[in-house]
């Protein structure tokens, strides 16, 4: 079997010269290596008792979906704002080249809920920082985070302030 790493595609000088994109379409485009994807997510965070799981659109749906399925909890939506239909909580972010604002529903979360967050990557922690101000507002308490792919020289960890990270594949480069 391959490993989780030979499934991602590494395109070079993509959106721009320097960058290295790590495309997550690669992995979801096989069998095997979703399903790898998943299982090893699952395997970082079997320890981690949880109540809820949330994830940010649209891969963080992807993803944290069958991992809530598979555990028998709910799955919690954050949304890019005016994508939801009921009453919502925002919180607005900074990113490289501006803002962003994503939203929960006001009741996707009750106080004390303990939330794990699912998403494809983290890169400098700007929007898993602002998920976990999300959940915070409405009480719950982000006892993870796991992702597939860490950029860690962008150093999106040291943004979390404590919370607990775990990551299918960590590239030490940006």
């Amino acid at each position: 079997m391959k490993k989780l790493e030979e499934y991602v595609v590494s395109i070079p000088d993509f959106p721009e010269p320097g960058i290295i994109f790590r495309d997550v379409t690669s992995v979801l485009q096989d069998a095997e290596g979703l399903q790898l994807a998943i299982d090893t997510m699952q395997d970082k965070i079997r320890d981690l008792e949880y109540d809820v799981v949330a994830g940010p659109e649209s891969r963080g749906f992807i993803f944290g979906t069958p991992i809530a399925y598979n555990n028998k909890k709910p799955f919690v939506l954050i949304r890019k704002a005016g994508k939801l239909p009921r009453e919502t909580v925002s919180v607005s972010y900074d990113l490289e080249y501006g803002s962003a604002i994503i939203e929960m529903h006001k009741d996707s979360i009750r106080p004390g809920q303990r939330v794990l967050i699912v998403d494809d990557l983290i890169a400098t922690g700007g929007t898993t920082e602002a998920m976990i101000k999300l959940i915070e507002s409405l009480g719950g308490v982000v006892v993870g985070v796991v992702v597939l792919m860490e950029l860690a020289g962008l150093k999106g960890r040291e943004r979390l302030s404590g919370c607990r990270l775990e990551s299918a594949i960590c590239y030490e480069g940006k």
